[in-house]
């Protein structure tokens, strides 16, 4: 065993609840634990980080980690903390992102070696598929009470909510169903504890009642805290939605510039649960944080093995160097360097103007790129004046005003870029 799992999780401030004698079951021998994804989008977001550390940290300390992906339960939906049924998806669309999900864990779990822990990644649907309503409601439906299941905080709140419309028959077996996964797991692969979010403890525990009913045996319950911003605001979400792990949905710069942007409150409690460093690193770090925070040690540190996780190492030098891009001392190279995705990533929301391609051919003097062309400075005049002081730039460097733009000057064939001094950024769009 290399490691005490909970002591970990416990310092790292990811244990939110957990069954007694858990932490004795665990030291005592190889033990198996699974934690269910929602298999309804072809990708997991940051939102998921913390289930899936939980299941590396797992892996870490010698134990088996076992992947659920709920193709069963993605066709019925979770009440847990929703105030609305989810969409329902059809087999082949659950296959794919199922295949997507695994992708996304490997760079976290190991499913191909040959050690007895390796990961395994599982779909309730293949167990579910052929299990009849009236079995289920024979084997598995008689051994709870609707008494029980009415007790859930998950079922009250949908039930007493304001704002809702009740609860569906659905919705309501879902932690039936959620809890015979685990007896199956508890049976076939040996599975004795479940993780989760703290608005799983509900479900989970009903699975651990089903294990000690049906399974004659002893199931274990284990929840990691649900992340909150020290601003209130929701974690994992940007202005443009969710933040995702795969590159397509969010490229690696948006994904890096999000731990970047953390509050230092946030930045210390982040460090230790997203990254794998180790405490003392840690610790130097808050220390060293501390004492110039102007640096953003903490920011940098996080973004940086997060985004190398998630992504890679590449496209981590790729998001420093697009950082640097708007403030930084970045090059024409550099500058061309940078993919059509990230450079409109790093200049969203940067005013711009349309050029024709025949101006650009021809040349285009830095009068009309700076007025007449573009309304970026308000007039002739006043683009001579900042020409003549130097402070106009063509791509990062400093141009005069004879210079002309042409298509050598072209980022990814199309974009370039204008500033007058540091901080007052404009772009031409070649069309």
């Amino acid at each position: 065993m290399n490691k005490n799992f909970i002591e970990e999780i416990t310092w790292r401030g990811m244990l939110h609840d957990v069954m007694p004698g858990t932490e004795e079951h665990l030291l005592e021998e190889m033990r198996a634990a699974y934690i269910g994804f929602d298999p309804t989008a072809d990708s997991l977001h940051i939102g998921n980080l913390v289930p899936i550390m939980l299941l590396a940290h797992f892996q870490r300390s010698g134990h088996k980690p076992v992947a659920l992906v709920g193709g069963a339960t993605g066709m019925i939906g979770d009440p847990s903390g929703k105030s609305s049924e989810r969409n329902l998806l059809d087999e082949a669309t659950l296959r794919h992102n199922q295949e997507c999900v695994k992708n996304q864990l490997s760079r976290f779990l190991d499913f191909s070696s040959d050690e007895k822990n390796r990961a395994i990644l599982v779909n309730n649907y293949d167990w579910m598929k052929e299990f009849t309503f009236l079995d289920f409601i024979r084997d598995v439906g008689k051994h709870i009470t609707v008494n029980y299941m009415m007790s859930k905080d998950s079922v009250k709140n949908r039930i007493s909510g304001e704002d809702t419309e009740g609860m569906s028959f659905t919705e309501f077996t879902y932690q039936l169903v959620q809890g015979y996964d685990f007896v199956h797991l508890y049976k076939t692969q040996n599975c004795s504890l479940q993780m989760g979010g703290s608005d799983q403890w509900g479900n989970i525990t009903t699975g651990t009642e089903l294990i000690r009913r049906i399974g004659d045996g002893k199931g274990y319950a284990l929840t990691c805290p649900l992340i909150t911003k020290s601003d209130g605001s929701k974690f994992g979400k940007s202005e443009g939605g969710n933040i995702w792990l795969d590159s397509n949905r969010t490229s690696p710069y948006k994904f890096y510039q999000y731990w970047l942007n953390s509050s230092d409150e946030d930045a210390k409690k982040y460090i230790k649960i997203f990254t794998f460093l180790d405490k003392e690193i840690i610790q130097e770090l808050i220390s060293q944080h501390k004492e110039a925070p102007h640096l953003r040690l903490l920011q940098k540190s996080l973004a940086k093995e997060v985004t190398i996780t998630v992504h890679s190492e590449e496209e981590y030098v790729n998001a420093v160097k697009a950082s640097e891009v708007l403030f930084g001392k970045s090059t024409a190279g550099d500058l061309k360097n940078l993919n059509e995705a990230t450079f409109l990533d790093v200049f969203e929301g940067v005013p711009q103007a349309e050029v024709s391609r025949a101006d650009i051919e021809e040349g285009l003097d830095m009068i009309a790129a700076l007025s007449a062309k573009t309304d970026f400075l308000k007039s002739n005049g006043e683009a001579r004046r900042a020409l003549k002081e130097n402070a106009i730039s063509v791509n990062k460097e400093k141009v005069r005003e004879d210079y002309k733009i042409t298509v050598s000057d072209l980022i990814n064939n199309k974009y370039v870029i204008l500033n007058k001094g540091k901080r007052n950024t404009y772009i031409i769009k070649v069309v």
